[in-house]
């Protein structure tokens, strides 16, 4: 989950992490596509990763994604912590429900 092979498993068709920083990219690298880039803020092994991207202009801004127990069932989950405009909002949840989707499809889980 926290390393460039992990997550181009499932959160974007291309990851390549250079000096703190990964470079995601969507579609085809030798045609049309998108990159971003994100420096890794926080990493732990198993557990989380936390990034902000590169071209971002709010302190606080930053995603994550950890794994933890949850409390109501006592099983491992994976949180995502996103920040987001209000208006934003909508297209971030429907982006990360896709997100979710591919991994669930890849591991089998």
């Amino acid at each position: 989950m926290s390393t460039d092979h992990g997550l181009e498993r499932w959160l974007a068709d291309r990851v390549v992490e250079d000096d703190g920083v990964m470079q995601l990219t969507w579609g085809n690298p030798y045609g049309e596509h998108h990159t971003l880039k994100a420096n890794i803020v926080e990493r732990q092994k198993n557990s989380h990763i936390r990034l902000r991207w590169v071209d971002e202009e709010e302190d606080d801004a930053f995603w994550e994604m950890r794994i933890g127990k949850s409390e109501l069932t006592d099983e491992l989950c994976l949180f995502v912590e996103d920040y987001a405009y209000a208006e934003d909002l909508d297209d971030l949840h429907d982006l990360w429900d896709g997100n979710l989707d591919r991994l669930h499809q890849s591991s089998g889980f």
